[in-house]
């Protein structure tokens, strides 16, 4: 199994970045795929999740209004697209995949399957 995130890097205050994660050695369908990320000395933050197989999506609180996370399932791919970046934004960024509904027990009690390495997003003030 593998979930390899990418997209990340430097980005000025008011920015915007598109992450990728792409999936492989699982049935892409059978899953909801997440995105969580964590700062340095900070606790990890759940942002939003998809399920796969009917779309349903759920957003967090930090990711309301300038988060869109998506997904293209010919490609086994999804995606977080984040505009107006903050500073408080940096943090490296995960993807997930796991088969729990797709809610905020998703986003806030997280117990995910598979979880990639991450991409860090640096938003320079």
């Amino acid at each position: 199994v593998q979930l390899v995130e990418s997209g990340g890097g430097l980005v000025r205050t008011g920015g915007s970045l598109r992450l990728s994660c792409v999936a492989s050695g699982f049935t892409f369908d059978d899953y909801v795929m997440g995105w969580f990320r964590q700062a340095p000395g900070e606790e990890l933050e759940g942002l939003s999740c998809i399920s796969i197989i009917d779309g349903t999506i759920y957003y967090g609180d930090s990711a309301k209004g300038r988060f869109t996370i998506s997904s293209d399932n010919a490609k086994n791919t999804v995606y977080l697209e984040m505009n107006s970046l903050r500073p408080e934004d940096t943090a490296n960024y995960y993807c997930t995949a796991d088969p729990e509904p797709c809610n905020r027990w998703y986003i806030e009690d997280p117990s995910y399957d598979y979880r990639g390495r991450g991409t860090q997003v640096t938003v320079s003030s």
